[in-house]
């Protein structure tokens, strides 16, 4: 069972899915540091000197003045504005990889259409058969030469 294993582990689709699962891991992590370090930082400025990762609705009615205070009393909050970090975050990743995906789609060779056999009917029974076919296979009809 050991074998089988190892022969599983060592195939190169599981081996190019643990390296994709890493790399992309790693790739998360950079573009959640851009978005909540770079990207939203100006952003907050721009629409009112406003910390995104700060910003949420205390449902408690205590009114916390921050987000950090509420957690250490251990209120219900909903925390939009981390919400809203994910989703800047989510949008980055998913046009990353839409261009990623475009560029490889445009290196990939095309492959071309096989074109469609051209259909031959018996013309005793009307049925489909192979083109260059002596005999129908379904009325045993010989058939002429086209």
């Amino acid at each position: 069972m050991i074998k089988a294993f190892k022969e599983f582990i060592m195939r190169g689709n599981v081996l190019d899915l643990a390296v994709a699962v890493i790399i992309g891991a790693a790739f998360g992590k950079i573009v959640t540091s851009l978005v909540n370090d770079i990207l939203m930082p100006p952003i907050g400025l721009l629409v009112g000197k406003v910390d995104f990762s700060g910003l949420f609705l205390d449902l408690s009615g205590k009114g916390y003045t921050s987000l950090a205070a509420a957690k250490a009393a251990h209120a219900a909050t909903i925390n939009y504005g981390i919400f809203l970090n994910t989703i800047v975050d989510f949008v980055i990743v998913a046009s990353a990889i839409f261009l990623v995906i475009r560029q490889v789609n445009r290196f990939t060779p095309k492959t071309e259409a096989v074109p469609a056999p051209v259909e031959v009917k018996c013309p005793f029974c009307l049925m489909v058969v192979p083109p260059g076919a002596r005999r129908c296979g379904h009325c045993t009809s010989t058939l002429e030469a086209a």
